[in-house]
């Protein structure tokens, strides 16, 4: 059984940064394109980024281009997001997700999740 286990949450005022990781525990496993997701009570998830593992191409929600990066290290088998000139919207719980090219985000392995707190 495949785990995605998140870090790095925390309590952060605007303005400052957070690193979130991510990485898959149990079996060996290589997605195709693994992401980052959030929410927040009373709203939909929301995507955040997305990136493919094996070119590393990336998107981003609008809501969060320039200021927050998703990358991995290959070698850790580990996705981060890096968030900066955080906003106290950014609130949310923050999932990582995995999939395969041909599957769904809802078919395919998530974590447990991890706060964010962005006080103003």
């Amino acid at each position: 059984q495949v785990q995605l286990v998140e870090s790095g949450g925390g309590s952060v005022q605007a303005g400052g940064s957070l690193r979130l990781s991510c990485a898959p525990s149990g079996r060996t496993f290589q997605s195709d394109t693994m992401g980052w997701f959030r929410r927040t009570p009373g709203k939909e998830r929301e995507f955040v980024a997305a990136l493919t593992w094996r070119f590393g191409q990336t998107t981003y929600a609008d809501s969060v281009k320039g200021r927050f990066t998703i990358s991995r290290d290959i070698a850790k088998n580990t996705v981060y997001l890096q968030m900066n000139s955080l906003k106290p919207e950014d609130t949310a719980v923050y999932y990582c997700a995995a999939k395969q090219d041909d599957k769904s985000w809802n078919s395919g392995y998530w974590g447990q999740g991890t706060q964010v707190t962005v006080s103003s």
